[in-house]
């Protein structure tokens, strides 16, 4: 009777540490902002955005497919739309078509970088509604490939800096803009406009590039919105695992083909995911928006010492964003065998995508997943990939002043950092900053996020008018 007691006292003390962290555990006192009204010349903002769509910038991993005359003429619309910021910035051209605007501040110790691309997907145009690369604007929306990714975001930086250098304004720091025409395949222009920072010395106080955005009902229990900055990202890996046989006709197959072997490989794989990791960038995410979750969800995130397993358990069963964000990721996305169905192949392969996560390697994953199949026969070979990028900081001057623009924009969401499942050439910039921030300044509802590389991508314009006011609020804390 006496343990029972014991346990049953031991359990209400529990409960009650538990209550008393979750009430404790409330929204951190954010000052009020001043929100003013810039006087924007809307009209110019689509037009030029309209212009820039119809360069039909499309990137592809085969070269000789890619119109590097629409890259050009691209390049050629931001000397004449933008004739102040030509004016005032040098212009390096670096890579392939990488742009390097530099305008020199009051002082060059705390420089700054606004990057974007301007390559865009391909377009399967019988799959959209209206055309791709014609900057129609109808019922108060400008459609066209590269709205939301990125030209949108390239197009308020610019729209941002030709306002303001018309109040006369200089910076209090070098400011520099890079673009690149190759994000979409990897391209070089961005590690070399890196490279090049480097060897002059910059050491960027804030790099800002695509990722985040202002975005609604992500987290479970929030029903504000939320401006989501990634401070890293996950590494991303391409593995081919292939088994080669004397084939032979299907009639008299062995006990196991070399498709049968494969697919039980697919299948450890799968039954088998990576352990679970709790990284700087989603413990911050958990923390902020925790507090900003319904009393059952705070419970949880006050008190992840003591729920961790069952996040784990949750997360691997249900898959998705949360798991994503919890462990390495792999997704089966390929499988070749014979052509003929009574002909058993004489090789054979799957494909995987791995989405790496924290302390996890191209390396140590390949032996991880080597050691899951369990097959010597199975060769495994990395096609391409890269590791996790490096994670940035949470406090400073740059953090402090990408946050204050947020909120003087979107003055209801909750700015929160997170883990970036994409990868994106601001990875690239971890060579020379701590301090770099993913962030694409538009609200995005679900239907539009899923247009992005999708059919029918299209920028609302009160969402692009929107981004330029961010980029004015930010450019003038630089």
């Amino acid at each position: 009777m006496i343990i029972l007691y014991v346990v049953l006292a031991a359990i209400a003390a529990l409960a009650l540490v538990v209550v008393i962290r979750t009430l404790k555990f409330k929204p951190e006192f954010e000052t009020p902002v001043e929100v003013t009204e810039i006087p924007l010349d809307q009209d110019k903002i689509v037009e030029d955005m309209a212009a820039m769509i119809r360069c039909k910038t499309v990137s592809y991993m085969d070269s000789s497919k890619i119109d590097w005359a629409e890259f050009e003429k691209f390049q050629s619309l931001l000397a004449e739309r933008f004739p102040r910021i030509h004016a005032a910035c040098s212009l390096e051209k670096i890579g392939t078509t990488g742009m390097l605007y530099h305008f020199p501040g009051k002082s060059s110790k705390s420089p700054a970088i606004c990057m974007s691309h301007y390559d865009v997907v391909p377009v399967e145009e019988s799959g959209w509604e209206k055309p791709a690369f014609e900057g129609i604007v109808e019922n108060g929306e400008l459609w066209g490939r590269g709205t939301l990714d990125t030209k949108g975001t390239l197009c308020g930086a610019m729209e941002a800096l030709e306002y303001l250098l018309g109040e006369g304004f200089v910076p209090e720091n070098d400011l520099y803009f890079a673009f690149s025409g190759e994000e979409e395949v990897s391209g070089d222009s961005c590690p070399k406009i890196v490279e090049y920072l480097k060897e002059k010395g910059v050491e960027p106080a804030l790099v800002l590039d695509e990722g985040g955005a202002v975005v609604e009902k992500v987290f479970p229990g929030v029903k504000k919105r939320s401006a989501l900055i990634g401070i890293a990202e996950k590494g991303a890996v391409d593995l081919d695992f292939s088994m080669e046989s004397q084939g032979g006709h299907a009639s008299t197959p062995p006990k196991h083909t070399i498709l049968g072997q494969l697919s039980k490989a697919v299948t450890n794989i799968e039954n088998k995911p990576f352990r679970y990791q709790m990284t700087k960038p989603v413990a911050e995410m958990f923390d902020v928006m925790g507090r900003n979750s319904t009393f059952l969800f705070r419970m949880v995130f006050a008190n992840l010492w003591l729920f961790s397993p069952v996040l784990d358990i949750w997360a691997k069963s249900s898959g998705g964003e949360i798991n994503a964000m919890l462990r390495t990721t792999v997704a089966v996305t390929r499988m070749q065998g014979s052509k003929a169905y009574n002909v058993l192949p004489p090789s054979a392969n799957f494909g995987i995508n791995m989405r790496l996560l924290g302390e996890d390697t191209i390396g140590s994953a390949v032996e991880y997943l080597k050691k899951v199949i369990d097959n010597d026969k199975i060769s495994v070979s990395v096609v391409d990939g890269s590791n996790p990028s490096r994670c940035s900081v949470t406090e400073g001057e740059g953090w402090d002043k990408l946050k204050l623009a947020i909120r003087q924009t979107w003055p209801d969401a909750i700015v929160s950092p997170y883990l970036m499942m994409a990868a994106s050439d601001s990875r690239h910039y971890g060579a020379i900053s701590d301090k770099v921030y993913r962030f694409s300044a538009m609200y995005l509802s679900a239907e539009q996020r899923a247009t992005i590389h999708g059919h029918n991508e299209r920028i609302p314009i009160e969402t692009l008018i929107r981004a330029v006011e961010f980029y004015v609020h930010l450019l003038k804390k630089l």
